[in-house]
């Protein structure tokens, strides 16, 4: 958990300070049941950018996060938030490095470069796994 109250799905940070982080803060009953969204907010930062965003995330954007994340290579990408609005996407660089693109069609596109530690992918598979287990044994 974090300070705020809610719970960090994506952290990732390298030593120059840029970040992006997508907070689950809560959940919002959907119908039918079983349709329930997670509210979460992008922080991203990097000398150029300082945004703060709304991120909506339904049981099928953390199904397809976690396929895309265990297959995960250089030269491979990853998506989360689908193309309904705001979304981020990872490209894995042949160094290991990320660029992480920020698109909000009615705000917002950025580019963040991170150089996230080396166990990075496992960590979030854990973080994903607290998510769920946190919010949707909540929700469904």
């Amino acid at each position: 958990m974090t300070e705020s109250g809610g719970m960090d799905l994506i952290h990732l940070e390298d030593p120059d300070g840029n970040h992006c982080i997508v907070r689950v803060t809560g959940w919002q009953p959907g119908l039918p049941t079983g349709h329930d969204v997670l509210h979460a907010e992008v922080l991203a930062h990097a000398s150029f950018v300082d945004a703060r965003l709304e991120l909506y995330l339904f049981q099928h954007d953390l199904d397809a996060w976690q396929d895309e994340l265990s297959s995960l290579v250089p030269g491979t990408g990853a998506l989360i938030g689908g193309d309904r609005g705001l979304n981020l996407d990872l490209h894995m660089q042949e160094d290991r490095s990320l660029v992480v693109t920020i698109n909000d069609p009615d705000r917002l596109s950025a580019m963040v470069w991170i150089r996230p530690p080396e166990n990075w992918i496992q960590e979030h598979q854990g973080r994903l796994e607290q998510v769920r287990q946190t919010w949707l044994t909540e929700v469904l």
